[in-house]
């Protein structure tokens, strides 16, 4: 085992034991040490690290600043301990962060989604199971996909109908009520996921064929494959699912079905934004604002909820 592999295990532990889980973090670096070891390398330097960050090809420029990001704290404290290693300037490959635009889907989509999802093959049909799940929660709830993969046993209360969303994004957590169909759904995955996994190694709701906790990587890619299939995303080559709806889109989709349902009633949705807000776990209602913005849908009904009287506000 090399001294740069070695050196990311320690790096991976002190991480770790200091409170930060660094899933995708260890796994990418993990890529790095490997691609300098090919290179033959025995130090990081920030050319190689420029190298690797941008082989990902037909990505946005953000994706490589992150990558480069997670080498120069890596190498940071690397520094410390081998004098060699160089640290990459900051702002190497920044980039304007852009956010992208959400696909709000239709229910033709993603009733086709879950049909595909429910189609996946393995030896003992769980992974099927757990993906339709998976596909349903996020539409019936808006958690975000890490919130709903990072749920255990004990955080799903099938009787009181609430799911405790725990330190998640920002640290903070909270209390979701569910509707009682969703509750039903879980409670039937629950039995199938005990009589089909008897011995699972884990304590999380959501499980993998091998009765493990689904990781995040590993769901967005599924889910990727799972939009190709059913016409949403297009290849681009190199087994490449190319660009298109992500989970978090169903988040989106929960929002914004939402938003459109209260303007439609005639609610004053200005005073249901909090609620909203404090349901999806947003730390300030100008991020839910934000939906209204992103969907023409939205940004209509609300020009139409204000009337003509406000039509020739501030130009």
């Amino acid at each position: 085992m090399s001294t740069l592999c070695d050196a990311l295990k320690q790096y991976v532990a002190l991480r770790r034991a200091l409170g930060t889980k660094l899933h995708e973090a260890a796994r990418t670096l993990g890529h790095f040490v490997e691609f300098l070891e090919r290179e033959k390398a025995d130090f990081i330097t920030s050319d190689l690290a420029l190298r690797w960050a941008m082989q990902p090809q037909g990505v946005q420029r953000a994706t490589w600043a992150r990558r480069l990001c997670m080498v120069r704290r890596f190498a940071s404290w690397l520094s410390t301990i081998d004098t060699r290693t160089e640290v990459p300037p900051p702002r190497l490959l920044a980039s304007r962060r852009r956010r992208t635009k959400p696909h709000i889907f239709t229910q033709q989509e993603i009733g086709r989604l879950m049909a595909e999802a429910g189609r996946l093959a393995s030896p003992t049909g769980m992974r099927a199971l757990t993906y339709a799940t998976l596909i349903g929660l996020l539409t019936a709830t808006g958690l975000r996909p890490g919130e709903a993969l990072a749920l255990d046993i004990a955080d799903v209360d099938l009787q009181s109908g609430v799911l405790a969303i725990r330190e998640t994004k920002f640290g903070k957590s909270r209390f979701v009520p569910i509707e009682d169909s969703t509750r039903g759904v879980l409670a039937s995955y629950a039995k199938q996921r005990d009589r089909r996994c008897p011995r699972c190694e884990t304590k999380a709701f959501l499980v993998s064929e091998r009765g493990q906790r689904v990781q995040g990587c590993a769901a967005r890619r599924t889910f990727a494959k799972i939009s190709t299939v059913v016409g949403l995303r297009i290849p681009t080559g190199n087994r490449r699912c190319g660009r298109g709806p992500r989970l978090q889109d169903f988040r989106h989709y929960f929002a914004t079905r939402r938003l459109i349902d209260w303007y439609r009633s005639g609610l004053d949705v200005g005073r249901e934004l909090p609620k909203l807000a404090t349901y999806l776990g947003h730390v300030d209602v100008g991020h839910t604002y934000w939906y209204i913005e992103a969907v023409p849908e939205l940004l209509q009904l609300a020009t139409e909820r204000l009337g003509p009287s406000h039509a020739g506000g501030d130009r």
